[in-house]
């Protein structure tokens, strides 16, 4: 099959299986920094953007994507300009072995998009999804609440 993407900003048309899922779309297309964890949907480690709402990746067909607009990690910061979010995490320490972070980020992206003052518990609640095996949560929970200072602020 092919089709039309919207994949952090850009339209490509991309040739995929009918059997694949966004992450195998995303993955065989170089997308790295959408990471394969489970594939049942439950570590959140290929979280992306749908529509600017968190989803796993791994358990969305990319046939049935259509029109709508994907964002991973790279869509909302890079290397050289990190998002304020980006930005947090590293500060807080919220890091680790990052396998987990691009997910993290993207979920605290949406929930920041919606919500510039979110308490502890909406801040779990919209990591929920997430899971991590190295920080305990702590400094990632810290983290977002600085990425929400700052961007409340508009600190980069």
């Amino acid at each position: 099959m092919k089709k039309n993407f919207n994949i952090n900003g850009k339209v490509q048309q991309i040739e995929f299986s009918p059997k694949d899922t966004l992450l195998d779309l995303l993955r065989n297309n170089d997308y790295t920094e959408v990471k394969d964890g489970c594939r049942e949907g439950s570590c959140g480690t290929c979280t992306v953007l749908l529509d600017g709402n968190p989803v796993n990746s791994c358990m969305v067909f990319a046939a049935s994507v259509g029109e709508k607009v994907v964002t991973t990690v790279k869509g909302i910061g890079t290397n050289l300009e990190p998002h304020p979010i980006q930005k947090a995490f590293a500060e807080a320490g919220a890091v680790q072995c990052g396998y987990c972070t691009p997910g993290m980020v993207l979920s605290t992206y949406a929930l920041l998009s919606k919500n510039n003052n979110p308490t502890e518990e909406d801040i779990k609640t919209a990591l929920d999804g997430n899971l991590c095996r190295c920080t305990g949560y702590v400094k990632i929970i810290d983290a977002v609440k600085l990425a929400a200072e700052k961007m409340r602020n508009n600190l980069k």
